[in-house]
């Protein structure tokens, strides 16, 4: 008696003319980034923020070639104290005789930077959190959304400031003060979407193949709920840029840096408001509205672009 045996089918190996995995793969991001794209820069308002962000990103990268470090010098001051605007100094000067053009400027570098990483921190957290605790479920999932729940029903300036002062005066102190008290948010949303990413069939499919916790956490939920982090972060950088300038104008940002905040603070303290110096007030305020406005503006248009059915205005 003869025996048939069926040759089983080994694996699939690229033809000389079929593209690579890896290129195939960058080719799909490519195309992806190209849509992205051409369904964001139908949002009028989000384009417009997006060319406020970037002229604010340059006018910060290039401000020592600018207008030198020179600038948040008290020593070597300019001008007197004090000055309304003129040619000299388009905004005026401060207390001290330094010009806030300048000042404004260098401003810029910091309250970017502390709220870019702010919002990074936050999103991280509330990453983390959302996910496993969408995850493992169970007992895990009820102390981490309680844990939640609790910091979404404090005062989240209150928190920052009690860490802002225990804590030593400085730019990674205000990062982490922000951070940890602006992640709940990000958490609650991340934690729903990683439930309805773990509902879908594949996922039973990859753990009955042999996919642990952190294969299926990291290959299959985190891809699908990216675009939601994506929008929050953009969202977030706005707040904590506003948190940054609060701590600052309560005088708990680093005294030896120039930040938006801290010109306020400085102004308060000099008597702007009764000297009727409002050039001092000004211009950091709008800056502060500008990029904040900006920043919202481009998260409501990601948040469209990633989610229609949000039906966001353009």
């Amino acid at each position: 008696m003869t025996v048939k045996t069926t040759a089983q089918p080994g694996p699939q190996v690229p033809g000389p003319g079929a593209p690579h995995p890896r290129a195939l793969a960058r080719q799909r991001r490519r195309a992806s980034a190209a849509r992205f794209w051409r369904q964001y820069r139908t949002h009028r308002a989000g384009v417009l923020g997006l060319v406020v962000l970037v002229l604010c990103v340059l006018v910060a990268l290039t401000a020592p070639l600018t207008v030198g470090a020179d600038a948040q010098s008290v020593t070597g001051a300019p001008g007197g104290p004090l000055e309304s605007p003129s040619a000299r100094f388009p905004l005026g000067t401060d207390r001290f005789g330094r010009d806030l053009l300048g000042l404004v400027i260098w401003g810029s570098r910091v309250s970017l930077l502390v709220g870019l990483l702010a919002a990074v921190l936050s999103v991280a957290i509330g990453t983390l959190i959302g996910i496993t605790a969408g995850h493992f479920r169970g007992w895990y999932a009820t102390v981490m959304m309680r844990i939640t729940d609790w910091f979404l029903v404090m005062p989240t300036l209150v928190l920052a400031i009690a860490l802002a002062t225990v804590l030593s005066r400085s730019l990674g102190t205000v990062v982490l003060a922000i951070g940890v008290t602006t992640w709940p948010t990000t958490a609650r949303l991340v934690r729903a979407q990683t439930l309805a990413v773990e509902a879908r069939p594949y996922i039973e499919r990859a753990r009955a193949l042999g996919g642990g916790h952190w294969h299926v956490m990291s290959r299959h939920v985190l891809p699908n709920v990216m675009p939601l982090v994506l929008a929050q972060t953009t969202l977030i950088i706005s707040s904590a840029i506003l948190a940054e300038a609060t701590l600052a104008f309560l005088g708990l940002g680093d005294p030896t840096v120039v930040s938006w905040g801290g010109l306020l603070q400085d102004a308060r303290e000099a008597g702007a408001v009764s000297s009727g110096a409002w050039w001092y007030l000004v211009p950091p305020g709008v800056a502060i509205a500008v990029v904040a406005l900006a920043f919202t503006l481009c998260g409501r248009a990601v948040e469209s672009v990633l989610n229609p059915r949000l039906g966001v205005s353009r």
